[in-house]
């Protein structure tokens, strides 16, 4: 792979990702060492850095994550501000019903059942205190679970009140892909 393709497949995982995802798994997604994948993201780094874009790279504990650049945080204020007082959207309405009945659930888990990349819906679904991350899964990504938040929402006191929660709970685990030795990328 060409030197400048590399720092563009970096981008577009990361990007696809929407979470921070560790160098070696990069690696292994574009079949290439650790020291080449991080000086594509040095690349990467520095061209976010010298061109005028909203976007910056962020390097942390051998991981990588693309972020908004703080000096545009202020474009959100109103959008999140907005976006709190609208009812939930179906995307996120199933979103949340997944999590409830399989969590803790990764977030490769959920774009599998959905079919979709959900970060924006995790987000927005964190941001409003209605889920929660839960510990690190074995891919070390985020598990996401309803909050206390969510069940005191739904008048609830635990998960299993859910309705028919032991039915789909069964019915899912046995579609669960992590479970069926699913294997995420």
């Amino acid at each position: 792979m060409r030197d400048k393709n590399l720092t563009a497949a970096v981008e577009a995982i990361l990007f696809a990702y929407g979470e921070p995802l560790e160098i070696k798994k990069i690696a292994k997604i574009l079949n290439q060492d650790e020291k080449t994948v991080k000086e594509a993201a040095e690349k990467l780094n520095q061209y976010y850095l010298l061109e005028e874009t909203g976007i910056k790279l962020i390097f942390s504990d051998n991981r990588l994550q693309l972020a908004t650049k703080p000096e545009f945080s202020h474009l959100f204020e109103n959008f999140i501000k907005e976006e709190f007082r609208e009812n939930l959207t179906p995307a996120a309405l199933e979103t949340i019903s997944l999590i409830a009945y399989l969590g803790p659930i990764s977030r490769v888990q959920l774009d599998y059942f959905r079919g979709v990349n959900s970060s924006f819906i995790l987000r927005s679904l964190l941001m409003r205190g209605l889920i929660e991350r839960s510990t690190e899964t074995k891919e070390r990504s985020y598990a996401y679970r309803l909050s206390f938040d969510a069940l005191k929402h739904l008048g609830i006191s635990k998960i299993e009140e859910l309705p028919e929660y032991e039915k789909f709970k069964t019915i899912a685990d046995g579609a669960n892909p992590v479970q069926n030795n699913f294997q995420a990328v």
